[in-house]
């Protein structure tokens, strides 16, 4: 059975999760108002994938028979100064969220809750490879500076994104 400070704490992801989904929907629509269709397709994908994140916590928590609460999201910006700075608040925001999971894994290990810590292991190496994909992407577009045939090439390549 899922302890409370776990099923709260969950929850709280949960919905975390379904913020940063819009977060990325928000941003693709900021790189399509900029016309830069790969990289609003590349951020429509995390979209997805994001919501997929919160359906995994949501999955766990009904699994085992617990109570799951849908809160309200807050609105993300719509609005960032330039390519980079998108990339770069996105790149932010997922260190964050791996403290956000560090801080689940912890939880998980003090309730002696193993389902939890399971769980969340696939949250760990998800965050590993979140970090890697948006902070390559700042790397690249800080090579790239105001050179906007290399900034066309990169929205190419971001645009096949599966």
């Amino acid at each position: 059975m899922i302890g409370e400070k776990m099923l709260k704490a969950l929850n709280k992801q949960m919905n975390i999760e379904s913020y940063n989904a819009y977060l990325y929907l928000s941003m693709s629509a900021y790189y399509e108002s900029i016309n830069l269709s790969g990289f609003a397709h590349w951020m429509h994908v995390q979209f997805k994938e994001e919501q997929g994140h919160a359906k995994k916590i949501y999955d766990h928590i009904n699994e085992r028979m617990a109570r799951i609460t849908v809160t309200g999201i807050d609105a993300p910006p719509v609005e960032w100064k330039s390519p980079l700075d998108a990339f770069e608040a996105a790149y932010n925001h997922e260190v964050k969220v791996s403290g956000m999971i560090d801080e689940l894994v912890e939880l998980a290990k003090k309730e002696k809750d193993n389902a939890a810590l399971l769980m969340l292991q696939w949250f760990v190496n998800e965050q590993v490879e979140e970090e890697n994909s948006t902070g390559s992407i700042v790397e690249k577009l800080r090579m790239i500076g105001d050179n906007k045939g290399a900034l066309f090439m990169l929205d190419s390549v971001l645009g096949k994104r599966e």
